[in-house]
């Protein structure tokens, strides 16, 4: 991840595409730098997992290799996404006693009590990739974010696991160390894209990430600066390309060129205009109504809302998060989506752009990956001064390691 020149990997795996984007940061500054900004095709994965690992390592290395070249420096170990629906955050708490004799307590107080709290029954085939502690409890007293330093005798931790299904991690490291990487750091796509777009702000009020990729569309939902919830449906921008080639019964790639081009989430009559003209011909066996395509894309990302509303309700979040819902993704580049969110989720929306990364575009496509690039940043950061309380706590990446 890190070399002499401080250069950070973030490899960013999509049902349709791999991202890799490889940039340099000096101390002093906090902007990152885009060394390298590389995308190329993805047949290994289908809704958000690794079907096709070895398929999969080749297209990594295709990536990387592009990536070496245009970046001029060698690349061997990355930050990493995993994605898919087999994701769950599951609830527990850990409880432990207090070391030290002055009651104080200690930053290995709080490391034990966290590793107490993965100490559940979880199934032969899960593993907890990641750790969210949402508050600790001192001898009954809730709330405390941070408990280091402060007296008591009994100290308890309320945490989020993060469990994926082993299968698909073991077939995600196949194809990892097939294509000769190291993986320094892991973390689920909406959280990752969440990093790049959200300000501290409004994680305190209350926000909603969706991430609408290919096939699967993400959602993180944060409250007092906490994650309080997340999910990942098998859903993407890809069912509607489908729904269009079926309703004009004509190939994908037609199809997705009319999404791009045509198409709309909202449709409204233009007075001034008289709406040009509402029948659009591409060849003489292809006429569309630009209604009813507007219709089959409205109908499909209107679903994709549903379920953002269902999981919402769910933790009685539904139209109560102040700073609303941050739309990113390739679907968010969708024209009007934001005008059919705000009717559908009854939230503030708004597109969220990484800021912060000189040379890159400001695109909602690229927000895991610069996401990806902030935590490991973050966590060379933490590493510099010792992870303490903030380790990460991760017994995943011996599977990494080839």
């Amino acid at each position: 991840m890190f070399n002499n020149h401080k250069t950070i990997t973030a490899l960013d795996i999509g049902t349709d595409t791999i991202k890799v984007l490889v940039v340099s940061k000096e101390s002093e500054r906090k902007e990152f730098e885009v060394v390298s900004q590389v995308s190329v095709p993805c047949s290994g994965v289908r809704k958000g997992v690794v079907v096709k690992p070895l398929q999969l390592a080749e297209e990594i290395k295709i990536a990387i290799e592009e990536a070496q070249l245009s970046s001029n420096q060698r690349i061997s170990s990355v930050v990493l996404n995993v994605n898919g629906s087999h994701l769950s955050l599951v609830p527990s708490k850990g409880v432990v006693a207090v070391s030290r004799a002055d009651r104080k307590i200690s930053p290995e107080d709080v490391t034990r009590v966290i590793k107490n709290a993965q100490m559940i029954g979880l199934s032969s085939n899960k593993e907890i990739i990641d750790v969210f502690p949402r508050e600790f409890i001192i001898d009954g007293e809730k709330g405390i974010k941070d408990a280091v330093g402060m007296k008591g005798t009994r100290l308890e931790a309320e945490v989020f696991l993060l469990c994926a299904f082993s299968p698909y991690l073991q077939n995600l490291t196949k194809a990892i160390s097939s294509a000769g990487l190291q993986v320094i750091d892991i973390k689920a796509s909406p959280i990752a894209a969440a990093e790049s777009v959200l300000t501290s702000q409004q994680k305190e009020l209350g926000v909603v990430v969706v991430d609408i990729g290919a096939d699967t569309t993400g959602m993180a939902v944060f409250e007092e600066e906490n994650l309080i919830h997340m999910s990942v449906f098998p859903i993407g921008s890809r069912h509607i390309t489908n729904d269009i080639a079926i309703g004009f019964r004509c190939d994908i790639n037609t199809a997705e060129k009319i999404k791009r081009e045509y198409g709309a989430c909202t449709y409204k009559r233009d007075k001034r205009e008289k709406y040009k003209r509402d029948k659009i011909k591409l060849s003489d066996s292809l006429i569309f109504s630009r209604k009813m395509l507007i219709g089959i894309i409205e109908a499909r990302v209107s679903e994709i809302f549903e379920l953002v509303n269902k999981e919402l309700k769910k933790i009685s979040r539904q139209k109560l998060l102040p700073a609303g819902v941050v739309l990113v993704g390739g679907g968010a580049k969708l024209s009007k989506i934001v005008d059919l969110c705000k009717k559908e989720l009854k939230l503030p929306v708004r597109i969220g752009k990484p800021k912060g990364f000189i040379g890159l575009e400001e695109d909602p496509i690229w927000a895991t990956a610069c996401g990806l690039v902030i935590e490991a940043a973050e966590i060379e950061e933490v590493s510099n001064i010792g992870r303490g309380v903030l380790d990460k706590l991760r017994n995943f990446f011996r599977i990494f390691i080839p």
